[in-house]
């Protein structure tokens, strides 16, 4: 039966490489998808087939339980705030990985100590998985705007966060010195000195560096399941842990180096701290800017060879990926080229504007990464941006004493025509002005996205 059940979790785990493999092209995403949600039922089966008494039942339950509201949120939650559900499904897995060690320190407790494999483990994926648990109900919060989107920070912050990770290296030191027989007040005092640093971790970190933190919140979840794994000897959560904290790793370096920014730098330099202001839109305030009609701009795109859409977390804000795609359809169907430029950051989690425009059916062969979408810009008429104001931004390129400089951008400005929504001039996450807006060649369309897009979607009909 073992050699049998060994066999079973071997082809879930195929099933998870191939499915994660498989996620590395839009066209073939949804097929990874559904190989991985295959390999998950099969280790869920295999799970329960090892399982005997009680916790058979407990199991069962937790299937249960956890699909329905897993189906229910796929049903109810919104494609806008899929980075939310990401952040809390991410925390979910970490607070289990937790839920776990302390369930096995407290068997430790009774009696019986353990070797110092199964304590360093249980102790790394209690800290770990605390940590990921508590930064990613912080990263939620944020992105779910019920707490400010700004980095949180205060006199001595480096200062209180090295003392509690100081206590948590001395008590994770202290309980695999006496091999997970401590105190349980002195362990129930590392896990909330965890959770403690999970929430001060997040905290001063600003909305435009969200995406790097949900994918290094990630890669905490993937290694907390894969040290639980080594704890509970079970490779088969060794070897998924293992592939989540590994894609994670390498993601987050990707957004890094999308951002061209160093992780210590994301992590700790409370990036989007300014504040900036918000004249009343069309008004000018302190920049030199033109105002167009839905009118003027419909007549630029109809007559144009060539537009790229460039979306952003505007247009996730005010759903308007669908009204995006018509307005593109109504080009196409005048022999306008229509494309897409989507920024490795754009968004709230990667790949954000991605999952949005395919919701819209938007074709795949239009969505043009940045490194293939800037040499588009110098031939291409009208560069429609859709919210997205850091990634378009070029004091990035320019301005030394910016926060995102030499962060790579799309080259909207060297369009012949920029046309720039947005409901006003405040800033984005970065908290700075954007130049872009006082240029020759940029027009700005105030307003909600979805209304603005629809007016110009009407009145490129009407032409």
């Amino acid at each position: 039966m073992s050699v049998a059940l060994s066999l079973v979790n071997l082809v879930a785990v195929a099933l998870f490489i191939y499915g994660l493999h498989q996620l590395n092209s839009p066209p073939t995403a949804r097929a990874g998808n559904r190989l991985a949600m295959v390999g998950m039922a099969i280790a869920l089966v295999s799970t329960l087939l090892q399982t005997q008494g009680i916790g058979w039942w407990a199991i069962l339950v937790g299937v249960i339980l956890g699909g329905t509201i897993g189906i229910v949120a796929a049903l109810r939650v919104k494609m806008t705030a899929m980075p939310q559900m990401v952040a809390l499904y991410n925390g979910a897995g970490g607070g289990a990985a937790a839920l776990i060690s302390t369930l096995e320190f407290f068997v430790l407790a009774s009696g019986n100590g353990e070797n110092a494999v199964v304590s360093v483990s249980l102790v790394l994926s209690a800290i770990i998985g605390c940590l990921s648990f508590a930064g990613s109900i912080i990263a939620f919060l944020k992105l779910q705007e019920l707490m400010t989107g700004r980095p949180i920070t205060y006199p001595g912050q480096q200062v209180v966060n090295a003392v509690i990770l100081l206590a948590i290296l001395g008590l994770a030191g202290w309980f695999i010195a006496t091999l997970g027989t401590m105190p349980v007040l002195a362990f129930l005092g590392l896990l909330l000195c965890s959770l403690l640093l999970g929430i001060l971790f997040v905290l001063p970190i600003g909305g435009a560096d969200m995406p790097v933190v949900i994918s290094l919140l990630n890669s905490f979840t993937g290694l907390a399941v894969a040290v639980t794994g080594f704890e509970i000897n079970s490779p088969l959560l060794i070897i998924c842990g293992a592939l989540v904290g590994a894609s994670g790793t390498l993601l987050t370096v990707m957004m890094g180096k999308a951002m061209n920014r160093p992780l210590t730098n994301v992590l700790f330099g409370a990036f989007g701290s300014g504040g900036g202001s918000e004249p009343a839109a069309g008004s000018g305030g302190p920049q030199q800017i033109r105002s167009a009609s839905a009118d003027d701009v419909a007549i630029m795109l109809a007559y144009a060879s060539k537009v790229i859409f460039v979306p952003g977390y505007g247009m996730a804000v005010a759903q308007a990926q669908h009204s995006v795609k018509a307005l593109g359809d109504q080009l196409e169907k005048r022999g306008v080229k229509v494309l897409y430029a989507i920024h490795p950051v754009a968004g709230r989690m990667p790949g954000h504007m991605n999952v949005l425009l395919a919701e819209s059916n938007v074709p795949y062969e239009q969505l043009l990464d940045m490194d293939d979408a800037n040499p588009e810009f110098p031939t291409t008429d009208v560069a429609l941006v859709i919210g997205a104001n850091d990634v378009t931004n070029p004091a990035a390129r320019n301005v030394k004493s910016s926060p995102i400089y030499g962060m790579p951008i799309l080259d909207v400005d060297k369009a012949t025509n920029v046309i720039v929504l947005k409901r006003s001039m405040r800033s984005g996450f970065a908290g700075i002005d954007n130049p872009l807006y006082e240029m020759p060649n940029t027009s700005m369309l105030f307003g909600d996205a979805k209304a603005s897009v629809d007016a110009l979607t009407a009145a490129v009909k009407a032409l």
